[in-house]
């Protein structure tokens, strides 16, 4: 029954799976399925114009498949220029490297604290009195490395 259908639809056989793959993408996040979709629509396209059998149809789609995907990686792959928020997301304290704070406990035998807004951070660095402005320089798990701004 299924075959006879593809038969008597032909290229639009393609088509239709074509449209049902771009409108799972909806229902199935991911952004993989809709570049199936767009390689089944060029299919029925290649199909419709040249006649393919089911064979070259398969290989074509195939084919088309692998070319959409590599391309829609591309596509939506992140560029360099992207945002310093995006890059540090999930990772706070490296969001703080270079940053200048105000000691909220001195720092005493290398071992202090600086407060970031709601937070206050281990700090290490030179021995320094409470109030110093520090600049971060390095970071080591959540303990940074200040040295006198």
């Amino acid at each position: 029954m299924i075959a006879s259908t593809i038969d008597v639809l032909g290229p639009w056989s393609w088509v239709v799976l074509g449209l049902i793959l771009v409108g799972l993408e909806i229902a199935v996040p991911g952004a993989f399925l809709v570049w199936l979709g767009v390689a089944a629509l060029l299919t029925g396209l290649f199909d419709a114009l040249l006649g393919l059998s089911w064979q070259a149809s398969l290989l074509t789609f195939g084919a088309l498949s692998v070319l959409s995907v590599l391309a829609g990686r591309f596509v939506t792959s992140r560029k360099d220029e992207e945002l310093d928020e995006a890059r540090y997301l999930n990772r706070r304290a490296a969001s703080l490297m270079h940053g200048s704070f105000f000691l909220s406990s001195p720092i005493e035998n290398g071992e202090g604290h600086i407060r970031v807004g709601d937070s206050t951070w281990r700090v290490v660095g030179p021995d320094m009195p409470n109030g110093s402005v520090v600049r971060v320089v390095r970071v080591e798990g959540t303990t940074l490395h200040v040295e006198p701004a």
